[in-house]
């Protein structure tokens, strides 16, 4: 799989290539792409590192791993491809982004625009088997995906890093938050979005972040 990432990404992650759990990932990966239904598409994996350039990041928003349904997954976390019917976490998120600026969510639930403006779409798990929800869980993706959260805290200043759900709060340790902007709230989907997501005010306090340190808004 490491001759899918782009290149930029790769210099970066390249101490973590080697190690033997991405080694055993990589091998367990790639045999069930031979024998299961496996999303995204395999040349999908890396989707979000292709379109958001470890220079642009400036925003990331980490999910826990990708739709398990056909024709969903496209390798950035919360979104699908143009056309497909909008999951109901990512209605939730386009509520509250109407409410938090006031203005009309994109009615396509494709997130690339906001991808290649430095938001970096990031699944803490990368691939899962299809109609098996957290099937790819503990097979080192999190460990690849940890230390790649450190690599940005730790070589990048003033990110926002946007943390919806226990498991995504969980990886606030890694973050150095002296130089970085964390926030969190519970996860948007129908089961928790009641309970604080909605009203969080995520998206305007992250360009009023990036505005108050002279980096580029997002136009979500």
């Amino acid at each position: 799989m490491e001759n899918l990432i782009p290149k930029d990404w790769y210099t970066i992650l390249a101490p973590e290539l080697t190690k033997p759990y991405f080694k055993a990932l990589d091998e367990e990966v790639s045999a069930q792409y031979k024998t299961k239904t496996i999303y995204p598409d395999k040349q999908s994996i890396f989707n979000a590192f292709y379109l958001c350039p470890f220079s642009n990041v400036r925003v990331v928003i980490l999910g826990q791993d990708p739709y398990h349904g056909a024709l969903q997954a496209h390798g950035l976390s919360f979104s699908v491809p143009d056309k497909q019917k909008l999951p109901p976490s990512l209605r939730n998120i386009y509520k509250e982004l109407e409410s938090d600026l006031g203005q009309t969510a994109n009615t396509s639930g494709d997130l690339t625009h906001w991808a290649k403006q430095g938001v970096l779409l990031l699944n803490s798990t990368l691939t899962v088997e299809a109609g098996l929800p957290a099937s790819h869980q503990g097979l080192g993706w999190e460990t690849f995906t940890d230390a790649l959260i450190k690599k940005i805290s730790n070589e990048k200043e003033h990110v926002v890093f946007l943390l919806w759900g226990k498991f995504a709060a969980a990886k606030k340790t890694l973050i150095d938050e002296t130089k970085h902007l964390v926030l969190t709230a519970p996860h948007p989907s129908p089961f928790s979005a009641y309970t604080g997501f909605f009203g969080c005010k995520h998206f305007s306090q992250t360009n009023q972040y990036l505005k108050k340190h002279d980096c580029k808004t997002i136009n979500w």
